[in-house]
């Protein structure tokens, strides 16, 4: 019994020293975020206890009333097949060994001296072992797990009987362990083990007394089971998915997040030079963007560049005639007017209709109105302010290829004036648009 209380002591030292260790490795474990797992699924353990013929099921009651206790061991080699179940091949020793033969009574003066000694020369067992729970929330390696087991096995033993019968001797049985126990991680693929096993032999005479009944024995334990494999890969049967999908998901957001606010700081930031850029601070008409003569004094007559004119142009009223092929350059103008998505900026596809636009309002000096128009997507506010800005930024482009500021109006109605249905896609890139206008 000094053994066994030496061992248990040992491993219970040990479980407190090193649990900080495992803690540690499972924060630091690297992981690609989502990905496919590679997990180590075969390990192998090594165990101690005690061996006793009483057992929770028939307590003292077998071919002898006095059950003591003795040291065993053994050990296995386990696949995790998946993390609530494995196979596990196990391997014992030891022997098991009581006193008082039931059958010769109480009163008889050799029932204090009888007893029987079974060494189990070896046995071996195959057993599913079904993980109930990996106690673990926040860390993706569990610490706790407790655990059930049954299976079938083969054992050789010799019972040496003293005062009850002559004794069985050497034989080979066959014989069911059940069991329950738990593990404890205490370092990252190394687990302490805890059991309890009840062994059913198929024989009534495992003791050496042929009984009317099978006879069974059982076996706690303390042991450590090391896994096998890669170090950096988790063990199946402490790998706690819920945990690693929270810790997994958590970075993801504070990505998003840290995305999120970025893009904002750069729409801000495109929002104020877009102002900038479209600010008339000389109050000439010409935006500063395409203003080449800033400052320019109050109320001076500029051109298209912003810049003072030698001599007023001369204002002349005529009748303004527009034409089917002045027009066709308005339509096709439209045709071609793209921006950058959810922004005012004109993409340099459209450049070359425009400037024939342009070329047509300084030639005719005709008098352009800009209506913008968005789909009801968004705000109001934010869709109103897209559709002037859009409209002014193309008034903005016609005054720097030399177009009269003063001929050209731009307006925003936003998604107030549609002319095909919102429901559909089609019907919104119809409303998305910017109306020209000449007269």
């Amino acid at each position: 019994m000094r053994t066994i209380t030496k061992f248990t002591l040992m491993l219970s030292l040990t479980a407190g020293s090193a649990y900080q260790t495992f803690a540690q490795d499972t924060t630091l474990e690297p992981a690609s975020r989502f990905s496919t797992k590679d997990f180590r699924t075969w390990s192998i353990g090594v165990h101690g206890g005690v061996l006793t013929p009483y057992t929770i099921f028939r307590g003292a009651n077998n071919d002898f009333d006095t059950p003591t206790e003795n040291f065993g061991y053994g050990g296995y080699i386990k696949k995790q097949i998946i993390p609530s179940f494995g196979l596990q091949a196990n391997f014992l020793a030891g022997h098991v060994e009581g006193m008082r033969a039931s059958s010769l009574g109480t009163a008889n003066p050799l029932y204090d001296d009888s007893r029987f000694k079974s060494h189990i020369e070896w046995s071996a067992a195959l057993t599913a072992n079904f993980t109930l729970a990996n106690l673990s929330i926040n860390k993706e390696n569990g610490y706790f797990s407790p655990y059930l087991k049954a299976g079938a096995g083969y054992m050789s033993s010799n019972a040496e009987v003293t005062n009850a019968g002559p004794g069985k001797g050497y034989t080979e049985d066959w014989f069911i362990p059940v069991g329950a126990g738990f593990k404890v991680g205490i370092a990252k693929g190394v687990n302490l083990d805890f059991g309890y096993d009840v062994n059913f032999v198929k024989a009534a005479d495992f003791d050496g007394v042929s009984g009317s009944r099978y006879d069974n024995f059982s076996y706690g334990y303390a042991g450590l089971e090391f896994a096998l494999g890669k170090k950096e890969n988790p063990q199946l049967v402490n790998y706690s998915a819920l945990a690693d999908l929270r810790k997994q998901t958590a970075a993801e957001s504070n990505e998003l997040r840290s995305a999120l606010s970025s893009a904002e700081q750069n729409a801000a930031r495109d929002r104020e030079q877009y102002a900038k850029d479209l600010g008339d601070d000389d109050a000439d008409g010409v935006a500063n963007k395409f203003d080449k003569c800033p400052d320019t004094p109050a109320n001076t007559v500029v051109d298209g560049a912003g810049c003072p004119l030698a001599t007023p142009r001369p204002v002349i009223r005529e009748k303004i005639i527009v034409t089917e092929a002045d027009r066709k350059i308005v339509d096709e103008a439209i045709k071609n007017l793209e921006f950058d998505l959810g922004k005012s900026t004109i993409r340099a596809t459209s450049y070359a209709t425009l400037n024939r636009v342009a070329a047509l309002l300084v030639e005719k000096n005709f008098s352009l109105k800009l209506a913008g128009h968005t789909d009801n997507t968004g705000s109001m506010a934010l869709n109103l302010s897209l559709s002037k800005d859009r409209a002014e930024s193309v008034k903005a482009y016609l005054v720097s290829q030399g177009a009269n500021p003063s001929r050209i109006e731009a307006t925003g109605y936003g998604p107030n004036q549609p002319i095909a249905s919102n429901n559909t896609a089609e019907g919104r890139q119809t409303n998305r648009r910017v109306e020209f206008t000449l007269y």
